[in-house]
């Protein structure tokens, strides 16, 4: 049997929900919901790759335990994540004559948990879901505070709902199938919490990186210790208003990255974040507000990982400086048409600056477009 999986408990009051790691939870799951909310029904969404892969542990593990379930299969990307498939699974969840006690299955990767995370939140104005993230990126980040959503032809995530999830089950066991590049895009938003307020865990992360890539037990460690400060992020701040925002390190860049490759797989959402992370840094350091050094050690480490870390290491190029810096009007957190970037002063001292200047951030993208 496996052991026992670690727990990060998230105290939402009444949305209070426990995060569980461990290894085989998938083939543990129907026993687990079994015990936690018995008597419902499911709704499984997934995309085609985790149901090739991973639908049949699941699966097995529902049956065994006698749990009623539907499967709503998607395609695999970023693309999925529209008003088409958020139509394709609302309408899936009433064909199946799931009720509003019912619970929504969302297994997969961050595509799949805030698209069907946020159908729970809309159907029958409101079901409750389970996250089931199989991709690194998804259990140190997405699956973890209830943000959901989908993307517009405007910009990444600008529709959603904050909507908590009733368990988290993250099995270490399913990002063994991982592909190099997909765990290593999940590595990025790993790296972000040290960068954030927390440089131990940075240097944590530069003596261990090995370890966690190959499985050894500071792999388990390495996601116990992101879900807890995303935890302790979310229940400082858990409608975005204030602090939470600083998990958006490397994002606002990363975000317009992401737009102007088209939300393909020209560029992983964890790869637009490295990038975004060093152009973050590297930005701060033009300012004269984080040591430059950092930035390079920065660099380092996510080139040790297999991360692009420039522009230059996007495959076809980007757009105009114009196109990326319109992206960046749209982004979540511009307020009355002003910009606010997460800004840092070195490697764990990340902060919120409001009233960017624009013109700055576009001479900054047209000098570092020419490296």
């Amino acid at each position: 049997m496996p052991d026992d999986p670690q727990t990060v408990h998230v105290p939402l009051g009444e949305r209070a929900y426990d995060i569980l790691i461990g290894e085989r939870l998938i083939d543990q799951a129907g026993a687990i919901l079994n015990d936690r909310f018995p008597g419902r029904r499911y709704g499984i969404v997934t995309d085609e790759t985790v149901a090739g892969v991973q639908l049949p542990r699941l699966t097995a593990s529902l049956g065994a335990a006698g749990i009623a379930h539907t499967e709503i299969v998607l395609p695999e990307g970023e693309a999925t994540k529209s008003w088409a498939s958020l139509q394709t699974v609302v309408e899936g969840l009433l064909a199946a004559r799931l009720e509003r006690r019912d619970l929504v299955i969302a297994f997969g990767g961050g595509v799949i948990g805030d698209l069907a995370g946020f159908a729970a939140a809309i159907t029958r104005r409101g079901m409750d879901f389970v996250q089931m993230p199989t991709s690194l990126l998804a259990q140190v980040d997405s699956s973890v505070g209830g943000k959901t959503g989908i993307n517009s032809p405007h910009g990444k995530n600008l529709v959603g709902a904050f909507h908590q999830p009733r368990l988290v089950l993250a099995d270490l066991s399913a990002l063994d199938t991982l592909s190099p590049r997909q765990f290593a895009a999940g590595y990025a938003e790993v790296v972000k919490y040290g960068l954030i307020d927390d440089e131990d865990y940075f240097f944590w992360l530069e003596a261990n990186r090995a370890e966690i890539f190959s499985g050894g037990p500071a792999r388990a460690e390495a996601v116990a210790r992101a879900c807890a400060a995303k935890t302790r992020f979310v229940l400082a701040d858990e409608k975005e208003t204030g602090v939470r925002a600083l998990l958006n390190l490397g994002h606002t860049f990363g975000h317009a990255l992401e737009k102007d490759t088209g939300f393909s797989d020209r560029l992983l959402h964890g790869e637009g974040v490295a990038i975004g992370m060093m152009l973050a840094h590297a930005f701060s350091a033009r300012l004269g507000l984080a040591p430059s050094q950092d930035t390079g050690r920065i660099g380092a480490h996510l080139k040790s990982a297999g991360l692009p870390t420039q522009l230059a290491d996007i495959a076809g190029g980007i757009g105009s400086t114009d196109a990326l810096m319109a992206a960046i009007a749209q982004d979540k957190k511009v307020e009355r048409g002003a910009l606010t970037f997460i800004l840092t002063r070195g490697i764990g001292r990340a902060f919120i600056e409001k009233n960017v200047d624009p013109h700055s951030v576009t001479q900054f993208l047209e000098e570092v477009r020419t490296k």
